[in-house]
């Protein structure tokens, strides 16, 4: 390229070299199995198939890899098709479960063709729920597979209750029609109070104004209609089925009151007897076992937010001091990916420098970038085989493998997005205290053997060489300091200076000093800049260069500085029972703050306290909704109180159940916990309204 310089014409091969490359340094640098790639992304369209979409790729790969230049290949990272997969046969075995659970239970209590009938009624169910979500635009994902696995404990109890009615009249010696009649008549409304009532226990998630909303409100959606839908399968299906696969039932000698003077019968009645006539001591004594449950449910049982997933991604996060440069991150990156690529467990390996990986799964929060970050995506057969990867991958870290970094191996979370399961936050003005008092909160965490790694989330200062000058000389030596950075950035850093079309394309031209003079630190002060009548002057002539230290990271929450000090936990801790047991050892932190300072929870209980808050907004609607069914069903004040009482007894076995099973109770158990209490108070109600008649 011919260049006119002072009436001489020159070509740019003389003054410079010019070679052709890709970004240098690089903001951005993918790899998959130990080798640089360039990453796709393909995003499926709203109301997609996304098993289809899976399929069609994997035909699209495998039909036009002929096409692709030699030594080009394709390969998947990550698939969310196998996720589904895993998902819709998990739901599938549960339901299979759950189908041949309430097969053999209704064949031993009811015999064979009334508990086919009951049976019948679950996939009738669930048909007719998944054409109205088809029609209402709801998607068979996570979240409604795992409503309609908890709606199938719940869905046959109306078709149980209907089916057995129907039992017993026939019994006494009515005909099957007038069972059936009779089976409509009396369980008709109680079932539909009943079953309104664990609909409305739902309300608060389905119109939660927060992340939890957002994330789990189809429960609420899926449920009402699979519900409503059983109601309507127990009232005209179930007896219609009953009439017609039902087989004759011979009338029970005695009529109603030889039916229930059996023995089992009979020593059932005095225990009811019992209660009723010493009502005042059972109370007592189950007032006494579910304040005993609540304590235990304080004190005992694990806290959790959401569980942890079973997927079998592993994330291993890395983070080197605030101003490493991209090259010396890329370094640590590639020292972990060949430990892991030995490691047996690892089936596929893909590695994101500079900033995270695209966001593949939704509680995933993406990092920003960063030369300083890198991010390691392993896929491991499945979650066994994850869990050993991450053990394995934790012992070189703490064997001191990688000590020039912080390297974080984590597995995905379900439920909204929470980067560290234990945070604490320091808010204040100025940023060099919130530094300190972070770093005595570090130490008490620290002293928590739960804890893994807790550090401040900024704080380190990054060197940066500084020119002090003196604004007079500056502008004596015919420069501006506008004109003076614009140089210095273009001899250091580069600049675009035109753009070259290459066919359709077009590249730039950055040019910039040599890399001897521009990573040099020695030769900074040699480089030369012009002034306004064209002299080249030496920086060392315009100032001083020295190294200075400055924060590369200050951030604020609501205008406010404020620093965060995180910490990952040990495999098996839940980060609630860990963040509170840590918060009383900061009272005396606390006690202490400066004045204008103060001291935050974040975190996995910050989360969950908004996701709680947003809950408890809808509280009162739910209760109202729930008081409004219940007086209508039962008209009376009397039995309304009754029914509601009975509902949060349900606290008493879950609480005995998780003790026993070790099992932590979060937003999926709590979940479990809202549909006990609508079986109880729907049998309530039920019970109530048949002695009513």
């Amino acid at each position: 390229m011919p260049l006119a310089i002072n009436d001489q014409l020159l070509r740019l091969g003389d003054i410079a070299t010019v070679t052709r490359g890709y970004e240098d340094p690089p903001h951005f640098i993918t790899r998959y199995l130990g080798e640089d790639v360039i990453l796709l992304g393909v995003v499926m369209q709203t109301g997609a198939n996304g098993l289809e979409l899976s399929k069609s790729l994997d035909e699209f790969v495998k039909t036009q890899s002929d096409n692709w230049p030699l030594g080009l290949e394709v390969a998947k990272i990550t698939d969310q098709g196998d996720a589904i997969r895993l998902a819709v046969d998990e739901f599938q075995i549960k339901f299979f479960v759950a189908l041949g659970v309430v097969m053999v239970i209704g064949f031993i209590a009811l015999g064979l063709r009334a508990g086919l009938v009951v049976a019948l009624a679950v996939p009738l169910t669930l048909g007719a729920t998944f054409l109205i979500m088809m029609i209402t635009g709801k998607n068979l994902d996570r979240i409604t597979l795992g409503a309609l696995i908890l709606a199938l404990g719940l869905l046959v109890d109306d078709a149980i209750i209907a089916i057995e009615m129907m039992l017993v009249k026939m019994e006494e010696g009515v005909d099957r029609i007038a069972a059936a009649a009779h089976a409509w008549n009396v369980t008709a409304g109680p079932m539909l109070a009943g079953t309104l009532v664990t609909v409305i226990g739902f309300v608060p998630i389905g119109f939660a104004v927060s992340s939890v909303g957002e994330y789990a409100g189809d429960i609420f959606w899926v449920l009402a209609i699979s519900l409503l839908i059983s109601w309507l399968v127990a009232v005209i299906f179930t007896p219609y089925l009953g009439v017609k696969l039902l087989g004759d039932i011979k009338p029970h000698p005695g009529g109603h009151e030889s039916m229930y003077n059996s023995r089992s019968y009979r020593a059932l009645r005095s225990v009811v007897t019992f209660c009723v006539r010493h009502r005042v001591l059972v109370s007592l004594i189950t007032l006494a076992i579910f304040i005993a449950a609540v304590v235990g449910m304080k004190t005992k049982v694990e806290q959790q937010f959401f569980p942890n997933s079973d997927r079998p991604e592993l994330l291993v996060d890395i983070y080197l001091p605030e101003g490493t440069a991209i090259e010396n991150t890329l370094d640590v990156a590639k020292r972990i990916e060949q430990e892991m690529l030995e490691m047996p467990e690892v089936e596929s390996l893909s590695t994101y420098v500079g900033q995270g990986a695209p966001r593949f799964f939704l509680a995933l929060n993406p990092e920003l970038p960063n030369p300083a970050f890198a991010k390691i995506i392993a896929i491991a057969a499945n979650a066994e085989e994850r869990d050993k990867l991450r053990d394995r991958l934790q012992g070189l870290i703490e064997a001191g493998a990688f000590p020039e970094a912080r390297v974080r191996v984590h597995a995905l979370l379900y439920g909204p997005p929470v980067i560290w399961p234990v945070t604490f936050r320091v808010m204040g003005p100025d940023p060099l205290v919130l530094r300190e008092i972070g770093e005595q909160v570090r130490q008490k965490m620290a002293d928590n053997p739960m804890t893994l790694d807790p550090h401040l989330e900024w704080g380190e200062r990054a060197p940066i060489i500084r020119l002090d000058y003196d604004p007079d000389r500056l502008r004596l030596l015919g420069l501006t300091p506008q004109l003076l950075s614009e140089q210095l950035h273009f001899l250091l850093s580069g600049a675009p200076v035109t753009e070259v079309r290459e066919d359709i394309r077009t590249v730039q031209l950055i040019a910039r000093a040599v890399e001897a003079d521009r990573r040099n630190l020695d030769q900074l002060g040699s480089l030369t800049v012009k002034n306004q009548q064209g002299r080249s002057i030496p920086i060392e002539q315009i100032g001083t260069l020295k190294v200075d230290f400055e924060d590369p990271v200050l951030k604020r929450r609501n205008r406010e500085p404020y620093i965060n000090i995180n910490a990952e936990i040990l495999p098996g801790a839940q980060p609630p029972d860990v963040t509170m047991a840590i918060w009383p050892t900061l009272s005396e932190i606390r006690d202490n703050l400066p004045p204008g300072y103060r001291l935050e929870i974040g975190g996995s209980v910050e989360e969950s306290g908004k996701a709680q808050a947003s809950i408890q907004k809808m509280l009162p609607v739910m209760v109202l909704l729930m008081l409004t069914v219940i007086m209508l069903a039962m008209r009376s004040f009397s039995g309304m109180i009754m029914v509601l009482l009975t509902g949060p007894l349900g606290l008493i076995g879950a609480v005995a159940a998780l003790l026993l099973f070790q099992q932590p109770f979060g937003f999926v158990a709590t979940l479990g916990l809202i549909g006990l209490a609508g079986i109880l108070m729907r049998n309530t109600l039920t019970v109530s309204y048949t002695h009513l008649r």
